[in-house]
């Protein structure tokens, strides 16, 4: 890509677009589009079809997607499926016709096995069965990887995919029926520490570990990836260290300054024992991330309470 490239980010109101937006602009890049859901609805063929013969995007970003936690996983599989097959085929089928120069799509960590050897090597996909509670969301996505694939062996469409990591920064979605688990308990923490509550229930055992990125990071090697990378192969996208879900609601209210009692209900689901990512690819490629878990979170909670959680459609 140079500086006067014309670039869509697709998703660009969501935690993971806006991120690549903000990202781009900083690095000089002028001709970017970024139309709304309502001029461009992407589970919409034609419309997609419209936009693309139009525009005539060089570089595609498609950070678009329905994403969700486990309860929305839970509670709306069909629409996680649906959308997220629509939007995928018609943004690769658009962006093959009009000649796009690369395309890159996001994965997620999501989609490897539940009981795959830890740390995920890129190798471990398709190894094995799914997490049960993000199954639809996660057959989405594997589909999108292998279209990724297909339209390179068939049409020479440059077109990549990376897997990141759960993600979370300014932008996040903060609603408890649909949220990932940290903005959830930053919200949750906030919440109780200014109704003066004693006591936050957190679903789950807090055993489970995960792996947590800033979005920045994710942008700043989505854009490296873009102008350095071009394989059918996928790219891990991590910090390579992970933590227990309760040593990270601990770390959350410390951050929120909340000083009451945090208990577990081990009736609600844990979701896959643990999540890592095998990063050695990416490392090799001349990446790392720069923003630790602690000054993230920091980063994050100012966001929120300046903002209220308010953000723009995924």
């Amino acid at each position: 890509m140079d500086k006067s490239s014309l670039i869509y980010v697709a998703g660009h109101r969501g935690l993971v677009g806006s991120a690549i937006l903000r990202r781009l602009q900083s690095a000089g890049f002028e001709n970017l589009l970024t139309p709304s859901r309502t001029e461009v609805d992407l589970t919409d063929q034609y419309a997609v079809e419209g936009f693309f013969d139009c525009e005539r995007p060089e570089y595609v970003f498609l950070a678009a997607a329905k994403v969700g936690g486990i309860l929305a996983n839970s509670t709306y599989p069909a629409d996680f499926i649906l959308q997220n097959l629509q939007v995928e085929t018609n943004v690769f089928d658009s962006a093959r016709r009009a000649g796009v120069k690369k395309l890159l799509f996001l994965g997620s960590s999501c989609i490897y096995p539940k009981l795959a050897l830890q740390p995920l090597k890129e190798e471990y996909l398709l190894t094995g069965p799914l997490e049960p509670t993000n199954e639809p969301y996660a057959v989405a996505k594997i589909a999108g990887i292998v279209m990724a694939q297909s339209f390179r062996r068939q049409y020479g469409l440059d077109a990549i995919s990376i897997m990141p990591t759960n993600l979370y920064g300014p932008g996040d979605n903060f609603d408890l029926e649909t949220s990932h688990v940290l903005p959830a308990l930053i919200r949750k923490f906030h919440e109780a520490k200014l109704a003066g509550e004693w006591r936050v229930t957190v679903w789950g055992t807090g055993t489970p570990r995960r792996e947590f990125l800033h979005v920045d990071d994710l942008a700043d090697a989505a854009v490296f990836l873009m102008e350095r990378y071009s394989s059918e192969k996928i790219v891990n996208v991590g910090v390579g260290e992970d933590v227990s879900i309760g040593e990270l609601a601990a770390l959350i209210a410390d951050v929120v300054g909340y000083e009451g009692e945090i208990v577990y209900d081990p009736s609600k689901p844990d979701g896959t024992p643990r999540k890592l990512l095998d990063i050695t690819r990416l490392a090799r490629l001349g990446w790392e991330p720069k923003i630790g878990l602690r000054e993230g979170i920091e980063q994050t909670y100012r966001w929120y309470v300046e903002t209220g959680g308010m953000r723009g459609d995924d």
